[in-house]
C-alpha cells in the first residue's frame, strides 16, 4: 500500500503532456489522458505552472484553431490548479542551469507547490533537477490500486 493518500499526491503535468491530449498525439495520448481522468477524479492533485496556459494556447490555436485553444485552455483550467509564478521563480530557475530554460521554470514551478512528481514524456531533460520526473504510464502505475491479497 501507498504510504500516504494518493489524493495527497502532487503532479506538476508538463506542458508537452497537457498537449498530447488536447492534440491526441500519439502514442502518449491514452496515458495522458487517463491521468488527467485520474486528477480529475480527485486521486491525485494535479498542477500546470501559469506560463503554461499560454503556450498550450498558441500551440493549439496554430495546430488547430482558436476555438479549439479556448475550450482546451477552459478544460484545462477545470481540472488544474494553476501555479502562480514569481520574479524569484525564474530566477530560481535560472540558477537551476538546466538545458533549457522553460523546462527549468516548469521545475521551479514544481519547486513550489512542492510536486511529488513532475509529469513530462521527456525526463531526460530534467536530468538532475531537483524534482522527480516521470512519466504519465509511470505515474498511473504508482497510483493504482494495489490488490491486499
Amino acid at each position: 500500500m501507498i504510504s500516504r493518500s494518493v489524493s495527497q499526491t502532487k503532479l506538476l503535468i508538463d506542458t508537452n503532456v497537457i498537449l498530447d491530449v488536447v492534440l491526441a498525439r500519439r502514442p502518449w495520448a491514452e496515458d495522458a489522458a487517463l491521468l488527467f481522468d485520474v486528477v480529475a477524479r480527485e486521486r491525485a492533485r494535479g498542477y500546470v505552472a501559469s506560463h503554461a496556459v499560454t503556450t498550450v494556447h498558441y500551440i493549439v490555436e496554430r495546430e488547430r484553431d482558436r476555438s479549439t485553444a479556448a475550450t482546451a485552455v477552459s478544460d484545462l483550467l477545470a481540472v488544474l490548479d494553476v501555479v502562480p509564478l514569481e520574479s524569484a521563480d525564474f530566477q530560481r530557475a535560472l540558477a537551476l542551469r538546466l538545458r533549457d530554460y522553460e523546462d527549468a521554470v516548469q521545475v521551479a514551478a514544481a519547486l513550489r507547490i512542492g510536486a511529488d512528481y513532475l509529469v513530462t514524456r521527456n525526463e531526460k531533460d530534467f536530468k538532475g533537477a531537483p524534482v522527480t520526473s516521470r512519466s504519465a504510464g509511470e505515474i498511473l502505475a504508482l497510483l493504482a490500486p494495489r490488490s491486499t491479497e
